[in-house]
């Protein structure tokens, strides 16, 4: 097993230049955490034989490296992302269309109507408390349970929101606004809400992490990362708010993959019951093959009141969007 970190230059020059056995090996770019990529391909390697390599980034890194290698790719498979992220690269005819015989037994919004993507996993947004600090910065305020909630003057510096030119998890709660209150109020919440905000990491982890440690009181990630703070016994209260954006981390593979048989069986693999529940393990996420179970602890999507999220729509107006975000928003 190699692991290749995307801060390391010399890590990403051996990914990439790297020749030995290269018809054999599955590359990998992978946006989930190292430490499930290194699990599910490690377990991949076990059943099938066949060594994996990965490289780990960020979305927005990363889907940019598809699009741009596309006619050379440098990986064979996509892991992670938001579907719209997905989409994107489809639309630069960068992925690869397959029809796995586990997805006939998907729910529609986990599989592309071309099949270059598959969802895994489901991905919804919440609201994340540092119960502990909380309490001590705003001892007379209730905690959120809307939206709207985060508006309020006294959070201003004490919450903490992905950036969504970076990070697929910033870039959905962006959607989220506008999609449930419409482009032009949207954009008014978005304005009015950033000024309440300490931070904009690119990462989509950081919110989930620097609320457990306490460097802030309120954040907004992904529900299923702060069930996992919250099992581990950290200060963390997961929140799901009314009119949530909700969506599938995705797996696809790359148009001119040099290794397509093993890319096919790796996406075969992830749909599976024993993938999808190690990942669950691992990240609390609620798996989309009906047969797999989520772990205990995690939230379900049906006890969440869920927006009826276009992905489409996200992934036409990216461009669009971020670039009103980087003008007018921040």
């Amino acid at each position: 097993m190699k692991k290749f970190a995307l801060l390391s230059i010399l890590a990403a020059l051996s990914f990439l230049g790297c020749t030995n056995n290269q018809s054999q090996e599955l590359r990998v770019y992978s946006i989930i955490h190292d430490e499930e990529t290194e699990a599910l391909t490690k377990l991949f390697t076990d059943k099938t034989g066949i060594p994996v390599s990965y490289l780990r980034a960020t979305t927005g890194e990363l889907v940019n490296r598809v699009i741009t290698e596309k006619n050379d790719p440098q990986a064979d498979i996509l892991l992670g992302g938001a579907s719209s992220y997905h989409i994107q690269a489809d639309k630069e005819g960068a992925l690869e269309s397959y029809t796995s015989p586990l997805a006939k037994n998907l729910p529609s919004y986990a599989v592309a109507s071309d099949n270059t993507w598959t969802g895994f996993c489901v991905l919804t947004l919440g609201i994340g408390v540092n119960t502990k600090r909380f309490a001590e910065k705003f001892p007379n305020i209730p905690l959120p349970k809307t939206w709207e909630d985060l508006l309020n003057p006294a959070f201003k510096g004490e919450i903490i929101l992905n950036n969504p030119s970076a990070s697929s998890t910033g870039y959905i709660f962006v959607q989220n606004q506008l999609q449930r209150l419409g482009e032009e109020k949207g954009w008014e919440y978005l304005l009015a809400l950033t000024k309440n905000v300490g931070q904009f990491p690119d990462s989509g982890s950081a919110p989930a992490k620097l609320l457990g440690t306490g460097e802030y009181a309120l954040g907004v990630s992904y529900l299923h990362a702060l069930a996992k703070y919250n099992a581990q016994g950290f200060n963390v209260q997961p929140i799901a708010p009314p009119q949530s954006a909700g969506d599938v981390d995705c797996v696809s593979i790359m148009k001119n993959s040099k290794n397509l048989s093993a890319a096919k069986k790796f996406v075969d693999f992830m749909l599976s019951i024993e993938a999808q529940e190690l990942m669950s393990e691992f990240t609390f996420t609620a798996p989309v093959n009906p047969e797999a179970k989520a772990i205990k602890g995690s939230i379900s999507v049906s006890d969440i009141d869920l927006i009826d999220y276009d992905v489409q729509k996200a992934a036409s107006e990216k461009a669009k969007v971020l670039y009103t975000w980087a003008k007018d928003v921040k």
